[in-house]
C-alpha cells in the first residue's frame, strides 16, 4: 500500500479556496470590500511569494467565522462550494485521485486552508481523509482562533506524522509515499516523501523540481 497526499489549492483545484472564500464573503456583503479586499489580495501575494505570516493570515481568515451563527456559516459554505469551488475542480484532478484510490492507496488531502472550508471539497473528490488547519470552536460555534498547529509549511509534516501515529502508522508503513503540490510552501513535505510531484508549479518549485529530477505535471483542463 502507498500513501498518496494531495495539496488542494492550485493543485487539485485551479484556484485558491482561502482567497475565494474571502472574496465570496465580500461579494455577499458579509465583509466590507474597502477593508478586506486589498488585505485578502496582499495575503495571497505573500503566500505565492513564500513570505506569508501564517498567524496574521489566520487571524484575518478565521475571525469573521466568530461573528455569525454556525447554521448561517454552513449555508454560506454550501453556496460557496457550488458557486466558487466545484467549477475549479478539473477532470484530470478527479482522475488522479481515482487512480490512486483504485490502486488501494491511502489517500489524504493535506491543505493549509481551514477544515471548515475544505471538508466539502474532500467529500466531493472522495478523498476519505482530510488534514487541514483547524478553526477552534466552543459548543459548535467558531471562536475566530486556530486550534493546534496550522497545516502550513513544516506544520504539514507535523500534522501528517501526528495523523499517521494516531492510525498506528508511520512513513515506513508504506511502499511509496506520494505528495502532489504546486507551491514552494510545500517544499518541506515534498522533500519528506519518496515520490514528490510538482503540479503546475510556481517558479521556485519548478526550479527545485527540475534540479532534483522530480516529476513535473499539469492537472489543468
Amino acid at each position: 500500500m502507498d500513501l498518496a497526499l494531495f495539496d488542494l489549492d492550485n493543485t487539485l483545484i485551479s484556484g485558491d479556496s482561502d482567497f475565494e472564500w474571502a472574496q465570496f464573503l465580500i461579494a455577499k456583503g458579509v465583509l466590507e470590500r474597502e477593508l478586506y479586499e486589498a488585505r485578502n489580495l496582499e495575503f495571497y501575494e505573500q503566500y505565492k511569494a513564500g513570505t506569508l505570516d501564517i498567524d496574521a493570515f489566520l487571524d484575518f481568515q478565521l475571525r469573521p467565522l466568530a461573528r455569525h451563527p454556525r447554521r448561517v456559516l454552513d449555508a454560506w459554505r454550501d453556496e460557496f462550494f457550488e458557486l466558487r469551488i466545484r467549477p475549479l475542480i478539473n477532470a484530470k484532478a478527479r482522475t488522479l485521485v481515482v487512480r490512486h484510490r483504485e490502486r488501494g492507496d491511502l489517500c489524504v488531502l493535506v491543505t493549509a486552508t481551514n477544515s471548515f472550508v475544505t471538508a466539502p471539497v474532500s467529500r466531493d473528490l472522495d478523498i476519505p481523509h482530510l488534514i487541514a488547519t483547524i478553526p477552534a470552536h466552543e459548543q459548535g460555534e467558531f471562536t475566530g482562533r486556530v486550534r493546534g498547529i496550522p497545516s502550513f509549511r513544516e506544520g504539514k509534516i507535523v500534522r501528517v506524522e501526528a495523523w499517521l501515529e494516531a492510525h498506528g502508522l508511520w512513513w515506513g508503513s508504506f511502499a511509496q509515499t506520494w505528495f502532489y503540490s504546486d507551491s514552494q510552501n510545500d517544499l518541506p513535505l515534498l522533500s519528506k516523501v519518496s515520490k514528490p510531484v510538482a503540479v503546475d508549479p510556481d517558479a521556485t518549485l519548478r526550479a527545485h523540481a527540475e534540479a532534483l529530477g522530480w516529476p513535473v505535471t499539469s492537472l489543468l483542463a
